[in-house]
């Protein structure tokens, strides 16, 4: 009996190492998803911007303060909510 006792606690054992190698995979593939939207949603801030090459570059590093504001769909769209208020 004590052995059927161990055997049964060893397959849940392993059925359970089973499902935490299956979570780690999906979490990875759910971080995977993440990096890559983020990078898509950084890629269209980027993009809205309307910004030369140079003058992207200028302001990554830290020109930032002498960049003319550029207006935007985005701009837009956060002035008309607003005046809502």
């Amino acid at each position: 009996m004590a052995m059927s006792k161990i055997d049964r606690i060893d397959r849940e054992i392993e059925k359970t190492r089973g499902k935490i190698t299956e979570y780690q995979n999906r979490l990875k593939e759910l971080e995977a998803q993440r990096t890559e939207q983020e990078n898509f949603e950084i890629v269209n801030l980027v993009r809205s911007m309307c910004m030369s090459r140079d003058e992207l570059m200028n302001f990554l590093r830290g020109g930032a303060n002498d960049a003319p504001p550029v207006e935007t769909a985005y701009h837009e769209q956060e002035d008309m909510t607003d005046d809502k208020e």
